[in-house]
């Protein structure tokens, strides 16, 4: 823990991502989801993929901040142009679902194929399912 907030503090994405880990488990620290939140921002605004899904989940679901599904949808946005699978899906949902964005069943269907293309199973469900 204490050389992952040295690294952090000195901008390192990945130990700051790993401290917001920490911070959203409970790993070492006590569970503090506005923390992980913090570290999260830090890391998913140097562009990491991984970051900005977790920090758009936060948000959808309201986790150490208000929810608000512009801006998960925003941070979902942001990994999934990065091709991280997760991340379509979950945009895919904001689509289909009509959560922070207008409701698109076809701009869902494209995120949930690439998901899929990707290896993710939970898209390769939606794929199925929908043809």
């Amino acid at each position: 823990m204490e050389w992952y907030r040295k690294a952090a503090e000195q901008g390192y994405a990945i130990a700051q991502y790993h401290l917001g880990d920490m911070h959203y488990h409970g790993h070492g620290v006590i569970e503090n989801f506005s923390i992980a939140v913090n570290w999260y921002r830090k890391t998913a605004e140097q562009g990491h993929a991984i970051a900005q899904c977790d920090l758009g989940w936060l948000y959808e679901v309201g986790y150490g901040v208000d929810k608000n599904y512009i801006t998960a949808a925003e941070w979902y946005r942001k990994a999934a142009e990065q091709n991280h699978a997760i991340s379509q899906y979950y945009l895919g949902q904001m689509y289909e679902y009509g959560r922070g964005i207008g409701q698109n069943i076809s701009t869902a269907a494209e995120w949930y194929r690439k998901a899929a293309e990707l290896g993710y199973a939970p898209a390769q469900r939606k794929v199925d399912h929908s043809t």
